[in-house]
């Protein structure tokens, strides 16, 4: 379903993000590399969407490109209206700090700070206070299920509570769009499936777009809609 069909979904204003004809081509020793070939789609304000495929189908190249993290190598991504390829290298920093949290496979806290002290850094180093910052890091944790866990230090915390304190982190400064790379994959079923209501609850609760990448089709059938790419082409789009 790679054409412009999808120009207006469900008779909405102006869509958060526009993808228009992206292609993604990198050097490999072998020659000319293509991940992303001709992907159109938008994403709607405050929609939850997964994004499926294989291993190597260019879905995580797909995100990171939303994210600002990577570029196409050509068509449009834009973000309500704005190109994000004309942003310089400071402005894209800005943009992500502003405008987006992210959540990876691994959740890169850091062990020799408390869990609260990991949530609230990201506003400290933004220039908030401390002590306010600590209060929005302590009510971000209590609405992911760890408000007894602010004072531990993450090497104490399970693996899908490690999980869950980086959702927190990504959330603290009320992102528009929560950007989530397997953010089950490294936890088991039970656990996969705890993070995996914390972060639907997150997009009901608040209306932040959540933007998925999972192997996990379970966590995709429960997001509003559901892209799927094959060898970096749109194979299948889901409808609300």
């Amino acid at each position: 379903m790679n054409n412009d069909a999808n120009d207006s979904l469900t008779g909405a204003s102006r869509p958060l993000y526009t993808v228009r004809h992206a292609r993604k081509v990198v050097e490999s020793p072998a020659g000319e590399l293509t991940i992303l070939r001709d992907v159109t789609f938008d994403v709607v304000a405050g929609e939850a969407l997964a994004i499926v495929g294989s291993s190597g189908s260019g879905k995580s190249t797909l995100l990171h490109i939303l994210g600002t993290l990577d570029a196409a190598t050509s068509g449009s991504v834009l973000f309500e209206g704005r190109d994000l390829s004309a942003l310089s290298p400071k402005e894209a920093a800005h943009f992500r700090n502003r405008e987006l949290g992210f959540v990876f496979q691994f959740h890169h806290l850091l062990p020799e700070f408390t869990t609260v002290e990991n949530v609230a850094m990201q506003a400290i180093i933004a220039g908030m206070p401390r002590k306010e910052a600590l209060e929005k890091a302590a009510a971000a944790l209590e609405s992911v299920g760890l408000a007894e866990r602010l004072n531990h230090h993450v090497t104490t915390l399970s693996g899908g509570e490690r999980q869950r304190a980086a959702i927190a982190r990504a959330t603290l400064m009320r992102p528009k769009v929560l950007l989530a790379d397997e953010p089950t994959g490294n936890l088991d079923e039970k656990t996969g499936a705890r993070v995996a209501e914390v972060l639907k609850k997150l997009n009901r609760d608040t209306g932040m777009t959540l933007v998925i990448v999972t192997h996990n089709r379970e966590l995709a059938d429960d997001m509003d809609r559901s892209l799927e790419l094959r060898s970096g082409e749109l194979y299948a789009q889901d409808s609300f």
